[in-house]
């Protein structure tokens, strides 16, 4: 852990920059901000025009002068003015006083695994720029795994893998710390990227982003697996003539296209396999992968994992907010350290 549960039990509040979504989870009060990372900007004048998801709702539907921007991608902050800017009418004015009457506000932040100086930088300055004296960061591996519920103190391995927008990040733990982990850079939006392609090159289709969900949605039964629906039809516009035009898409040949950037997170979890110690291996044959992140809801991503490793596969109660819950128990001081103390002759 990158800072002791002493000092995160003097923070105040606790956030969770993601790339998909900001969450603020305010010690006493639970969650408070749960938005997508979203800001509509105004380029003629600079103003804010909207945030969250009604600024996710304009995406693709703005006029020339309304840019639509995300200030964080991949767990890091690239605008760190606009970040602060989102973060403030997140939060709004009435929960900003009760923070800013704090003598010396502390904070806490999720940082994607071996993140580098900058990116821890920009997440404090951002933290900074809102009031906070103090700033501090704590992996979201290990935070994801406090927040469901895995013995992360305890000195028997636990594996979890934390499905990003952006980013995937593998880990498995023993001790409260990370015995080994990788980061790969598929996560959500390469899967959404791959069934736009998909559809553009098989159906001169181009798919709004915003159905690319709904398309995943409709692929559930099974999902990733055969036994799900075999055809379902979506509306787009046409390649070619720019009109609206419905296809009858074949899920067979949709699910072939999500398999393959997912491939990518098999290798990963193999990798970390043949990284660990035998002990640990033998460990997880028993407990298995926990899956968090808003990712891990892709429907059939966990049978897929189950049949390429032979592990069990497990998907945390609420994945998408497991990192910031996390921060919130070791914030109240519900988490408490397993204490080594040397042996004396």
């Amino acid at each position: 852990m990158t800072v002791s549960l002493e000092q995160l039990r003097r923070c105040h509040v606790a956030v969770d920059l993601g790339a998909a979504r900001t969450r603020v989870y305010v010690k006493g009060a639970g969650l408070v901000v749960d938005q997508p990372s979203v800001v509509a900007v105004n380029t003629r004048n600079g103003s804010l025009i909207a945030v969250g998801e009604f600024a996710e709702k304009m995406t693709g539907r703005t006029p020339d002068y309304i840019r639509v921007m995300r200030p964080v991608s991949g767990g890091t902050v690239v605008d760190i003015d606009m970040a602060q800017r989102m973060l403030r009418h997140l939060l709004g004015e009435k929960l900003r006083r009760q923070l800013r009457r704090k003598p010396r506000l502390r904070a806490a932040a999720c940082t994607p695994h071996e993140a580098d100086p900058l990116a821890q930088r920009a997440a404090v300055e951002t933290l900074v720029g809102l009031g906070a004296r103090r700033v501090e960061l704590v992996d979201t591996l290990i935070a994801g795994a406090v927040g469901c519920g895995l013995p992360v103190e305890q000195p028997t391995a636990t594996m979890i893998m934390m499905c990003g927008a952006a980013t995937t990040q593998v880990a498995v733990l023993s001790l409260g710390s990370i015995v080994t982990a990788t980061r790969i850079p598929i996560g959500g939006e390469a899967v959404d990227h791959a069934v736009i392609q998909h559809l553009r090159h098989q159906h001169e289709l181009m798919l709004p982003s915003q159905s690319v969900r709904p398309l995943q949605l409709a692929l559930s039964g099974n999902g990733l697996t055969a036994q799900g629906p075999t055809s379902t039809e979506i509306h787009g516009r046409d390649v070619a003539t720019g009109l609206a035009r419905s296809v009858k898409v074949d899920t067979a040949a949709v699910r072939d296209a999500i398999h393959t950037p997912l491939t990518a997170v098999l290798d990963g979890i193999g990798r970390i396999l043949r990284e660990c110690p035998p002990d640990l291996v033998a460990d997880l044959a028993d407990r298995g992968i926990m899956m968090v992140g808003g990712s891990a809801l892709l429907p059939g991503f966990d049978q897929m994992l189950r049949d390429a490793t032979g592990m069990p596969v497990h998907i945390a109660e609420r994945p998408d907010v497991c990192a910031v819950l996390g921060l919130g128990e070791m914030l109240e001081g519900r988490v408490h350290s397993m204490v080594l103390d040397p042996l004396t002759a």
